[in-house]
């Protein structure tokens, strides 16, 4: 069995649960079946397996550098990336038209996890390139997506966003990059950008810049943000990279994960590089002045579900490890066995372990079917027959898009710590490779806007918009779920009932907290409002699993079973403190001074 991800779990939650094949009598994906989705599944794992996954930890332990004039990155790499763009996955959702092949996006969603799980670092540069692509394809105008997105579409182009500045992390009111309108309907932007993924290399022929920036005499804040194509070299009439862009690389960044993906900071119209003798460098309006944030939280939105995509990948490869290792390491006896002579047991066998594994696998198999479910509900927003199914499902994938960011940002990454945990002082080392899924999941709690910025998102707008329609929905979705539950009796009968108490504390607390009429009170509160909230979601997405089992034997449906069980006796309940927490409106954080810290 990989180590990677366990395509049985997929198989099961795409056919058993999501019932994908369905999707195949709508007209965007009738050239499909059952068939194709696999033959894309096997693709993916095999070339994850023997192009992706082989210099995972090397890249970490020789991440890129920089010389002063150029970034070297190992050739492991780029061989890597090549073999992918060769492949078609980079415009796998994509029309036919641009040269795509039309995959549901909850199929892409699963092929693309068995990359983030063998690789995060070199699967970084497709990842930000599609979602470039994507946000093109939605706002740009043909002629830039001819130009831009079908060399992108090819993976002969890699794309980036850039939005943080060396001032202005997630406060992009504070922006300060600017872009002076020319007389040829071009703009020449000046400024830096500060945390860039991917933002220079020499992997790809060309990288298009998505970048954030002011035209001058705009509205002050956010509202005065509009979005620019700069691409690394200017393009040439025939569509091949010419003139070198003023685009600077001014350093690196080393974080401690994610070692194999250039982070850098950019500088923009410094004057290294003037093309046509102009300062500045050449950017191109997408869609109309002021609207950039707009068209940017296209691919923020995308990114932020492929963010905690990554995190399951990492926490569920992180597991299937942890669990090789329980089941060959021989250490200890069953406590009835006092005779020092007698053969050791696998660590499996001891309790304490077992609890271990059985977390993590409630953590990452049950962000796995939430991460997928949000696909889904991209490709019923996208392709569902009836207006109001795809409204609903954009709104309900609008109120879980936090959730789904931060839930496994957080959780699987402490399914992360587990792992090491159960290797003992061997999982402490660099020789395992438990450490480095460690490391790398640590940079998605913050990758994406951080865990408190979804927190406030959550209370804030999502929880709020349309009256509550958001939060009322998600209600209605899960009571759908309490219904069938109770009506097939037993365990799944009795974990409805948990689960439907929990569900109305949602309601109750989230009317308290916006009852007082002080917002400072309600945000203070908000991280622990998207943990709890969180942790209902996910025990809905087991209850989900749990009824798609039905009466189905053998070891994986048993394993199903008990992870579900797990979640809702050692999970589940840890809302109830979280909850009444909430709802005594604590203003610690608040009243506290500044000098009491």
């Amino acid at each position: 069995m990989s180590l990677l991800l366990s395509r049985r779990d997929l198989d099961f939650l795409l056919h058993e649960w999501l019932d994908v094949r369905a999707l195949t009598e709508r007209p965007r994906y009738a050239e499909h079946s059952r068939e194709t989705f696999d033959a894309a599944l096997d693709l993916s794992e095999q070339i994850a397996t023997r192009h992706f996954a082989p210099h995972n930890k090397k890249a970490d332990a020789e991440e890129p550098r920089f010389d002063g004039e150029r970034v070297h990155i190992i050739p492991e790499v780029k061989k890597a990336l090549d073999v992918f763009a060769e492949s078609g996955l980079t415009a796998a959702t994509m029309d036919y038209e641009i040269g795509g092949g039309q995959l549901p996006v909850v199929v892409s969603s699963a092929c693309f996890a068995w990359f983030q799980a063998a690789n995060v670092g070199t699967s970084a540069y497709p990842f930000l390139t599609i979602g470039n692509a994507n946000l093109l394809l939605a706002h740009g105008s043909p002629e830039q997506i001819d130009t831009y997105v079908r060399p992108m579409a090819e993976g002969r182009w890699f794309g980036t966003m850039c939005l943080s500045e060396p001032q202005a992390g997630s406060s992009l009111a504070d922006v300060r990059t600017r872009a002076e309108r020319q007389e040829d309907g071009t703009f020449r932007l000046f400024g830096s950008k500060m945390w860039i993924s991917g933002g220079d290399h020499e992997l790809s022929e060309n990288i298009v810049h998505l970048v954030l920036a002011r035209i001058p005499g705009g509205p002050p804040g956010v509202k005065g943000l509009s979005l620019f194509i700069v691409p690394k070299f200017l393009v040439g009439a025939d569509g091949s990279p010419g003139e070198r862009n003023d685009v600077v690389l001014a350093g690196l960044n080393h974080k401690m994960g994610y070692r194999g993906t250039t982070n850098t900071l950019l500088n923009f119209g410094e004057g290294a590089h003037r093309p046509g003798g102009a300062p500045g460098a050449v950017g191109h309006l997408i869609g109309e002045p002021h609207r950039g944030l707009a068209y940017m939280f296209h691919m923020m939105n995308e990114a932020r579900i492929g963010v905690g995509l990554g995190a399951t990948a990492l926490g569920y490869t992180g597991y299937l490890h942890a669990l090789d290792y329980a089941r060959t390491r021989p250490q200890g006896r069953p406590l009835t066995d006092r005779d020092p002579g007698s053969p050791q047991v696998p660590i499996l066998a001891h309790a304490d372990v077992r609890r271990m594994l059985l977390a993590q696998k409630s953590y990452v198999e049950g962000a796995l079917a939430l991460n997928l479910y949000c696909g889904r509900l991209v490709d019923e927003q996208r392709t569902a027959p009836a207006e109001e199914d795809r409204s609903r499902a954009k709104l309900l994938l609008d109120v879980l898009t936090p959730i789904a960011k931060s839930w496994p940002s957080q959780w699987c990454l402490a399914a992360n710590d587990l792992a090491i945990q159960v290797h003992g002082g061997y999982g402490y080392t660099r020789e395992y490779n438990v450490e480095q899924f460690y490391r790398d999941n640590r940079l998605n709690p913050i990758h994406e806007g951080t865990h408190g910025i979804h927190g406030l998102d959550l209370l804030g707008r999502k929880a709020v918009m349309d009256g509550g329609a958001g939060l009322a929905l998600l209600g209605e979705q899960i009571t759908a779920t309490l219904t069938r539950a109770t009506k097939a009796g037993g365990e799944a009968a009795l974990f409805a009932e948990a689960l439907g108490g929990r569900l109305r504390r949602i309601g109750e607390v989230t009317a308290t907290l916006w009852g007082t009429g002080d917002p400072a009170t309600a945000l203070a509160n908000a991280s622990v409002y998207l943990e709890a909230v969180g942790h209902v979601v996910v025990a809905w997405m087991w209850l989900e699993q749990l009824l798609a089992t039905g009466e189905s034997e053998g070891g994986f449906y048993e394993g199903k079973r008990a992870a579900c069980r797990f979640f809702f006796r050692h999970e589940l309940p840890r809302t109830d403190a979280q909850f009444a927490l909430l709802e005594s409106l604590d203003r610690t954080a608040v009243e506290v001074s500044d000098e009491a810290f």
